[in-house]
């Protein structure tokens, strides 16, 4: 009576009732065969006789029905049946109890029918660890552990310290365990010392770990697995290809686990000969047609590029899983081809596969790259139902990041702040959304957010996102804090943080320091090569971009499709067109890139720059791919530099076939129109972008003084030193035109009387930023000023005589390039 009240939680009421009565229970015993009818059970419990007595027959083979237990529920019915059998006592029945509530993961009767086992055993601690192990609840696994070693006389044995090694969550844990593992002389059991190895792998150890390994008298094949993927997981990709050699020159033979660790350092490392070894290694050994093998030869073909592989692998399998699905999806998506990777999707539902948080990432990656706009709210929608968002900040991530690459940036920060708990690939990601976006101040401030939040910190990528911020708005002073910052964390020799810095002090006019920083960091890729040759070419040295490019081929350094982007840059700003042909030649014939729209749109703007509008117009006719709108726009930009109004007419009625949307393609036909004077042509422009719904960009110049940025726009009034720079203007004017400054009306796109024009000249933005660095810094110090358009011609030819009168040197970064003004000279020799 007493244990049927105490264990009542357990069965059902209807069933057992408190008398027990034997009609009752036998209705409950019957019920437990329904775990598995295949099985009989050995004999019946009770016998009821004619007159109603009951009598006890033959025992029951409990350890079939703990064989026939197939869910939670049963485990529950038969715990029932052994409280009312009074065989509770047991504790190796009780204990495999504790075992099928956490198989079934049923942790918490778990943890209650261990806490009613009255003399525990080591096999009932080890289960209950195990149970916690398996279950997630590492903490609890370890607490469990060393309740087992201070309220009890037991003593852990063979089979405890794998488990718990595994839940050790901090090496304090770690050590404390292995300690244990000495004192009780358990060192040489080589799961033992296999679970060592890769808990201090783990935690970074790695030189532990080794000397584990190599003190095993005897290593399996488990104990290998666990130092090669220790390696792995860590990044040691060369130590685990160590590993793997000594190991195979023992015999030892790869099974499943060690060709799955393996090849994603084949892929990390780039080694595709000795992927490709292993997949023919996989095949003589027939492991193929494991599923987590070919999952794994999937991510690899993958990463190395090869779709065709990929595909062939995926299906030649005769048993897929969700892993393989995800796999396959990821492998397209991460290759830019997002079509095929939501075809798969697609296949993948068919086959009545449900989809999982992974999926979802690499489709919502998709759905950005495809520009799907539609998809976009389907995923987010599919997410929120599951309310995944809340259970996993991947998906949160993922979501922020399509909507960003997409151009909803509101919808993209909605979602950011109903993200419950970020972690700092949440923070970056949205710095990156806002830069992505032109909204460079926008991503500085939420990096100021970031930063006061006390529990997240600054990484890899946090840099790598906030730093190209800094170098669109031309913020140095705040780029050099930091900088500082960087060299505090020690990521000022990773090659992405390095590369951003080179960037930043490139765009910010200091050059000396860009290289000076590209000579400290590793040169074995291409990335930052291309940084100093982009770098050099926009401030108008095509001839040091060229010199870069030797100096990267002499150094063994493959270029990329980025190189040359960046090289014919460099030439059009230059005016290099025989070496800017030569580059466009070069890249086809020994490097075997096939040009993409950008390297098109640079030669045309390159022949274009340069006086040859026909040749760049032909060029754009004997083109393979179909011209989008920068390409048109290279040559409309071309012929107002060039004054040529018929073919820029031509170029701008092309353009507006492709994008009539951009607001910037109808300020350069206006543009062209009132630099002939065709001033109807100008009213018709700009009313076909007011019917459109399109206003034209501002233009703004910043400079950065004293830790703050100024912004001015054309004819500002509200700063508080407008007297002042007006009146330093007002002197400027008379002393240029002494020194033989004409004002050029025709950069005036208005029809005004000519003093309106001159005084309209006067006020543009980058006068007005430049005379206010004059009168806010010591004589003759540089000034750098940022200005988001093109620099007007008129204001060009101004600031010339301004670095002559002033002895200055002025720095000007406009969208499209540097110039450096000096002695009444420009660094760009004028082409621009």
């Amino acid at each position: 009576m007493e244990s049927v009240t105490e264990f009542s939680w357990l069965y059902d009421y209807n069933r057992l009732l408190p008398a027990c009565k034997a009609r009752q229970f036998s209705r409950s015993f019957r019920s437990l065969r329904h775990c598995n009818q295949s099985h009989a059970v050995a004999a019946q419990c009770i016998e009821i006789s004619p007159d109603g007595n009951e009598k006890r027959s033959k025992e029951i083979d409990f350890e079939v029905i703990f064989q026939s237990c197939t869910s939670a529920n049963f485990v529950k019915r038969l715990h029932a049946l052994l409280v009312v059998s009074g065989k509770t006592q047991s504790v190796y029945l009780s204990t495999k109890l504790v075992n099928l509530y956490a198989i079934y993961g049923d942790i918490s009767s778990s943890c209650g029918t261990f806490d009613r086992v009255p003399k525990k055993d080591v096999y009932t601690w080890n289960s209950m660890v195990s149970g916690y192990v398996r279950n997630g609840r590492f903490s609890d696994a370890v607490k469990c552990f060393y309740e087992m070693l201070m309220t009890s006389e037991v003593r852990p044995d063979f089979y405890s310290f794998p488990a718990v090694l595994k839940a050790c969550g901090n090496l304090v844990d770690g050590t404390r365990i292995h300690s244990w593992v000495f004192k009780l002389g358990l060192e040489c059991d080589v799961f033992i010392a296999a679970s060592l190895v890769h808990m201090y792998c783990r935690f970074g150890y790695f030189g532990v770990a080794l000397s584990i390994f190599n003190d095993m008298s005897f290593r399996d094949l488990g104990s290998w697995n666990a130092i090669i993927s220790g390696f792995c997981q860590n990044g040691n990709a060369t130590k685990a290809l160590d590993v793997l050699d000594e190991m195979r020159l023992e015999g030892i033979k790869m099974d499943s686990v060690t060709v799955a660790t393996i090849l994603p350092v084949c892929a990390q490392l780039d080694d595709s000969l000795r992927g490709v070894l292993v997949h023919l290694y996989v095949i003589k050994s027939g492991l193929e047609f494991d599923v987590f093998v070919a999952n794994a030869l999937i991510n690899m073909y993958a990463k190395f590029g090869k779709l065709a592989d990929a595909q062939l692998v995926f299906d030649q399998m005769a048993l897929r899983d969700l892993v393989s699905w995800n796999s396959i999806i990821a492998a397209y998506e991460q290759n830019n081809d997002p079509d095929s990777a939501l075809r798969f999707f697609r296949e993948m539902q068919s086959n009545n596969i449900q989809p999982d948080l992974l999926t979802l990432v690499s489709l919502a990656s998709s759905v950005s790259q495809s520009k799907n706009h539609r998809s976009s709210t389907s995923i987010h929608g599919f997410v929120l139902r599951r309310c995944w968002i809340m259970q996993d900040v991947i998906i949160g991530n993922a979501v922020v990041d399509m909507y960003a690459k997409l151009g909803y940036i509101d919808s993209a920060w909605k979602l950011f702040e109903d993200i419950p708990l970020k972690d700092a690939v949440s923070w970056n990601t949205m710095i990156t959304g806002y830069g992505q976006n032109g909204l460079a101040s926008e991503a500085i401030q939420v990096y100021g957010m970031m930063e006061e939040s006390k529990d997240i910190t600054a990484n890899q990528g946090t840099w790598v996102s906030i730093i190209p911020a800094y170098a669109h708005i031309g913020a140095l002073q705040q780029g050099m804090r930091t900088h500082g910052r960087v060299l505090k964390a020690g990521h000022n020799l990773d090659v992405f943080v390095g590369t951003c810095l080179i960037d930043l002090y490139g765009k910010c006019g200091r050059l000396d320091d860009a290289m000076s920083l590209f000579y400290e960091l590793p040169r074995k890729s291409s990335v930052p090569w291309n940084a100093v040759i982009a770098c050099h070419g926009i401030h108008g040295y095509g001839g040091t971009s060229l010199q870069l490019f030797t100096d990267m081929l002499e150094e063994g350094v493959k270029p990329d499709h980025i190189t040359f982007v960046s090289l014919l840059s460099a030439c059009s700003h230059s005016g290099l067109v025989d070496q800017g042909q030569w580059c466009f030649q070069v890249m086809q014939q020994e490097y075997g890139i096939k040009p993409s729209l950008r390297h098109y749109g640079c030669m045309v703007d390159l022949l274009g720059r340069a006086g040859y509008l026909e040749r760049a117009y032909n060029f754009i006719n004997s083109m393979p791919l179909k011209p989008d709108a920068s390409i048109w726009g290279a040559l409309l930009g071309a012929c107002r530099v060039q004054g040529n109004f018929e073919l820029g007419k031509l170029a701008s009625d092309r353009l507006f076939e492709v994008d009539s949307e951009n607001v910037g393609y109808y300020v350069l036909l206006s543009n062209i129109y009132a630099n002939v004077g065709k001033w109807d042509g100008v009213d018709r422009v700009r009313s076909l972008a007011r019917e459109r719904g399109l206003r034209k960009t501002p233009g703004w110049t910043s400079i950065e003084l004293n830790n703050r940025i100024d912004v001015f726009y054309t004819g500002n009034q509200f700063h508080p030193q407008c007297d002042e720079i007006y009146k330093e203007l007002e002197m400027l004017s008379a002393k240029m035109k002494s020194l033989g400054y004409i004002p050029d009306y025709s950069f005036v796109l208005q029809d005004v009387e000519e003093d309106e024009k001159e005084q309209i000249l006067t006020s543009h933005s980058e006068r007005l930023a430049i005379a206010y660095g004059i009168i806010s810094t010591p004589p003759k110090s540089p000034i750098r000023i940022f200005k988001n358009l093109r620099i007007c011609g008129d204001c060009h030819n101004a600031t010339k005589f301004i670095s002559t009168i002033t002895e200055r040197e002025i720095i000007v970064r406009d969208s499209n390039r540097f110039h450096h003004f000096k002695d009444g000279i420009c660094s760009c020799g004028d082409y621009w």
